[in-house]
């Protein structure tokens, strides 16, 4: 991919996991990365770009907000951190984007809104019209009405989704490791990291088995499944450390972070039927 390439995308996903929005020894919110990811984005968003932000971290600020020890263990539990969570999460972002100029709108959804023939439809259409008012949508999934059938489960499959179904030619996972290694860093001194995939094969898949982090829900398995998702539906994915969010505009602009996993239109590959065959699972 050249720099030129990386330059000219017009429509970009971003998704920032839980732990890169919260400090890891309190797991408070971390403001300084929140200010770093708005401006960001809004630089991008400047340049004439069409922005998107997939954000984790609803159910970690609820469990602080109502002064928690550790996430609940029981869905109902979760359901009422994120409830409490995800209004915090927005008024912040909300608040910052102002002090920037910028709009933010708030995208819940589930499953079932992709599924469903009608939802979907009018999903890409308000996204559309976002877009189109020069609004950056904040998307993070439905927490607290989803259940064991309907939720996506982690937000790196859901901006995936989302980056199919607008169209989108650039999906970002921001997140709390710098790429795709060939084993798990954290415990093996011989992984060697992987800069660019052209193709999801059985050995990229096997690259795929190391645990998430502490405080987020996606590993290595949900990224590659991201980037099936993504570059099927002809967008280029970078997954990259979160622990700048300056990195954003480093990838924007050619530079060679993260890795890389090369879009490879796939005519065969409809979004529904994805959605359809894994809602059965």
């Amino acid at each position: 991919m050249t720099n030129v390439t990386m330059k000219d995308k017009k429509r970009i996903v971003v998704k920032v996991g839980t732990s890169s929005l919260v400090h890891e020894e309190t797991g408070l919110m971390d403001l300084n990365k929140f200010e770093k990811l708005v401006r960001s984005l809004t630089d991008l968003h400047n340049s004439g770009k069409e922005v998107i932000l997939v954000s984790s971290g609803a159910i970690a600020v609820g469990v602080k907000r109502l002064g928690l020890k550790e996430k609940p263990a029981e869905k109902s539990g979760k359901q009422a951190c994120a409830a409490v969570g995800q209004a915090n999460l927005m008024m912040l972002y909300q608040k910052i984007f102002g002090e920037y100029g910028v709009t933010a709108a708030q995208i819940l959804i589930t499953k079932y809104t992709m599924i469903e023939d009608v939802s979907r439809r009018n999903a890409r259409a308000t996204f559309a019209e976002l877009l189109k008012m020069g609004v950056i949508p904040v998307v993070n999934e439905n927490d607290t009405v989803s259940t064991d059938e309907i939720e996506f489960g982690d937000n790196d499959t859901l901006s995936a989704i989302v980056a199919a179904l607008v169209g989108a030619d650039l999906l970002i996972l921001l997140s709390d490791i710098d790429g795709l290694y060939s084993d798990d860093p954290r415990k093996s001194k011989d992984a060697r990291f992987i800069e660019r995939v052209e193709r999801i094969d059985e050995k990229i898949l096997a690259m795929g088995k190391g645990a998430g982090s502490a405080v987020g829900t996606g590993g290595m398995c949900t990224k590659i499944e991201a980037a099936r998702i993504a570059t099927d539906s002809g967008a280029d994915m970078v997954i990259a450390s979160g622990d700048d969010m300056g990195i954003i505009n480093r990838i924007l602009s050619g530079e060679k972070v993260g890795t890389l996993f090369e879009a490879h239109k796939n005519d065969d590959f409809h979004l529904i039927n994805y959605l359809s065959n894994s809602h059965k699972e």
